[in-house]
């Protein structure tokens, strides 16, 4: 069968209900679903404005969380257009920027990959205050939410699809466990949207430790012996006991020493298009709807502020940011234009667009010439 038609075929495949494609990271068509924003061809590098839609889970260095592709709306409203957010570049994705991961847990058992942490997720274009939602592989029309998203893991052997996954997000919380495909455990339940990380992932939360460990798998979620608890049943139970875990290796922060701007891109192979960048803008819109915020039944430790940066200082350390074309190096004296000049403004394909500083009396020369040569005429 000629491979572009092989490709449609497995495509529609992936739309009928109940099958999940298996794909890995390279030979992933651009969409994995009908009425996805985003895509998954991703190509590598990284782009401050990438709509990838595949996410990692690797390492407590090397992982991936979903979050709003826009500012301004709740993770609630965004379900179904999250885009990846990693900690590493080579996928094509947006890269948490430095500090803002202020605490992350990393624990992989027989039958899952789990990280848990804190941070100051309005980094990642999460409201302030948003207790925030969650995202899983069924959605609530059996595409995922966000739609087309897929989860990739190297903790089960070669780095593979994980059809089955389960995550949660707020402006200062995040877990997301990747279940091991071999296992029939069933721990990547999707059945308490409301109840937040806390409840649906008993682990570690705690600022200012970054750690990979071993452990042992986590009771089902909502199992109580021989009771199940319902959403709406009037009493809550507590959540279930934390897993005991060893062999943790400890690490003093994660980073991934890139200096971020907007519209940074490292990647040539980019599958961006300007007429997908207008069909996205035409979706994201189209796609805004409400959905449950959840608050976790137990208390959370705050986010530390962990050297990350305000959304105010972060967007200022953006604009001011000066090297075009790949952000390979950083200065400590941004570049100013010399007023009159034009300045160079890298866009997401990596071409140049300019705009004109008209700061300085050159302008105001060259205004005032051009009165007196009308008037001359």
């Amino acid at each position: 069968m000629p491979q572009p038609i092989l490709a449609s075929f497995l495509l529609v495949l992936s739309f009928h209900a109940g099958y999940i494609a298996t794909y890995t990271p390279q030979d992933a068509p651009y969409q994995t679903q009908s009425e996805q924003s985003g895509y998954n061809s991703c190509g590598t590098g990284y782009n401050q404005t990438s709509e990838c839609q595949n996410v990692y889970v690797n390492s407590v260095q090397d992982f991936c969380l979903w979050a709003p592709p826009y500012p301004g709306s709740t993770v609630g409203d965004t379900e179904r257009v999250e885009v990846a957010w990693c900690m590493q570049s080579g996928y094509g994705t947006r890269l948490i920027p430095d500090g803002t991961i202020t605490g992350a847990h990393l624990v992989v058992t027989p039958d899952y990959i789990q990280i848990t942490g804190v941070g100051n997720l309005t980094n990642l274009n999460i409201l302030a205050t948003d207790l925030g939602g969650e995202l899983d592989y069924y959605g609530a029309a059996g595409a995922g939410y966000p739609v087309g998203g897929l989860v990739f893991s190297n903790a089960f052997g070669q780095l593979a699809q994980i059809p089955e996954w389960t995550s949660f997000i707020s402006y200062n919380l995040f877990c997301i466990r990747a279940c091991n495909p071999s296992s029939s455990a069933n721990l990547c339940q999707y059945a308490y949207p409301t109840m937040g990380c806390e409840w649906n992932m008993p682990a570690s939360y705690s600022g200012g430790v970054f750690e990979h460990c071993v452990g042992d798998s986590a009771e089902p979620v909502g199992i109580y012996g021989t009771s199940t608890f319902s959403p709406g049943q009037p009493m809550t139970p507590s959540p279930q006991s934390i897993p005991p875990s060893s062999s943790c290796t400890f690490y003093s922060t994660i980073s991934n020493g890139q200096s971020l701007r907007p519209s940074d891109v490292t990647s040539t192979d980019s599958k961006i298009s300007s007429s997908h960048t207008s069909q996205t803008s035409t979706s994201l819109s189209s796609f805004t709807q409400s959905s449950s915020s959840f608050a976790p039944t137990s208390s959370s430790q705050p986010a530390s502020s962990g050297g990350s940066l305000s959304q105010s200082q972060t967007l200022t350390s953006l604009l001011t940011s000066s090297t075009l074309g790949p952000s390979s190096s950083t200065s400590s004296t941004p570049f100013q234009c010399p007023p009159g000049y034009l300045m160079a403004k890298p866009s997401t394909n990596g071409s140049a667009s300019f705009k004109v500083s008209f700061g300085g009396w050159r302008p105001l020369v060259l205004i005032a010439l051009t009165i007196l040569l009308g008037l001359w005429c």
